[in-house]
């Protein structure tokens, strides 16, 4: 689940005119940051043809290897027929990387009750991501949402028991489940939806092969975050639908999805409540839902 954060500055004059060479523009006369006015920006552009819009994806340096993934990912994923934004170019400087895409119309705002189709919808999405044929792409191999993030640092640094308990619950547990492509950090919020159908499934930097719990056992808990722990189903349902087959190691990979987690969910409430416009949604009710699904997986664990 990508993070709202301290925003970053806007693009400087020098990554704008960057940006306008590749789209064709003369000028930019809008710019929006869509993640708590931050990366990445929509950039609206004018010239002599009308006008029209990309996003701009700017990252630390460090970071460039995640951009590099989703760079090549991205038409892989869009051949197997995920809509994905098209790229339109990319550059790693010294400090910073930029990544410019097209722009997807579409919305991540999130309906206050749970619709079971649309998370069916996403679990499919999830399904039809997995059995992508990667090729000869040279991938990393991950065993986890968001591998480059440290939990295990997190709760090292405060106290929940629940969390605790569940981490050595699992601890050497190596399911042998079949390997695919994974989207990596994959929940509503990374997808963009008009008329209760998903448009683009985007932020791709964490993507690589692995098993397809990553993203199923990632939409659930955020399913369950949403919703309440019974909308986690539905997002089962439909994975298994499209993937006609049962999903494996479910129980696994919801504690590992929970694992993966901040203890008090920190900036990830505050990615839900602004990024998918849940303003009902408190740190508290999240905070609750993740142990009540945490509490669930780990009875289902054997």
């Amino acid at each position: 689940m990508s993070h709202a954060g301290t925003a970053p500055a806007l693009p400087n004059a020098e990554q704008l005119m960057w940006a306008l060479q590749i789209a064709g523009g003369d000028a930019i006369a809008e710019i929006t940051g869509l993640r708590a006015g931050g990366s990445p920006f929509l950039l609206r552009w004018v010239g002599d043809d009308g006008t029209g819009r990309v996003v701009l994806r700017i990252d630390d340096a460090t970071e460039a290897g995640g951009e590099a993934v989703a760079e090549s990912v991205m038409p892989i994923a869009d051949r197997q027929g995920v809509p994905v934004p098209n790229v339109l170019g990319s550059r790693i400087d010294d400090e910073v990387s930029l990544l410019l895409t097209e722009w997807i119309d579409g919305t991540r705002a999130q309906p206050v009750e749970a619709d079971p189709a649309r998370l069916e919808s996403l679990g499919a999405m999830a399904a039809v991501i997995f059995r992508a044929d990667p090729g000869e792409a040279q991938l990393p191999h991950i065993s986890r949402p968001m591998q480059g993030a440290d939990f295990a640092a997190m709760r090292a640094s405060g106290t929940h028991p629940l969390l605790e308990r569940a981490a050595e619950r699992i601890a050497g547990y190596e399911p042998d489940d079949r390997i695919g492509l994974v989207h990596g950090d994959l929940w509503v919020g990374s997808t963009m939806w008009r008329d209760d159908r998903i448009v683009a499934v985007t932020d791709w930097d964490s993507a690589g092969l692995g098993p397809a719990g990553i993203d199923l056992g990632s939409l659930r808990l955020d399913a369950a975050l949403g919703y309440g722990l019974e909308a986690s189903d539905h997002v089962l349902h439909g994975w298994e639908a499209e993937a006609a087959r049962e999903a494996e190691s479910v129980a696994y990979w919801d504690v590992v999805a929970a694992l993966c987690t901040p203890p008090d969910l920190g900036s990830f409430a505050g990615a839900r409540i602004t990024g998918t416009e849940r303003p009902d949604l408190d740190r508290q009710t999240l905070v609750a839902r993740r142990d009540a699904f945490l509490e669930d997986a780990l009875a289902r664990f054997e």
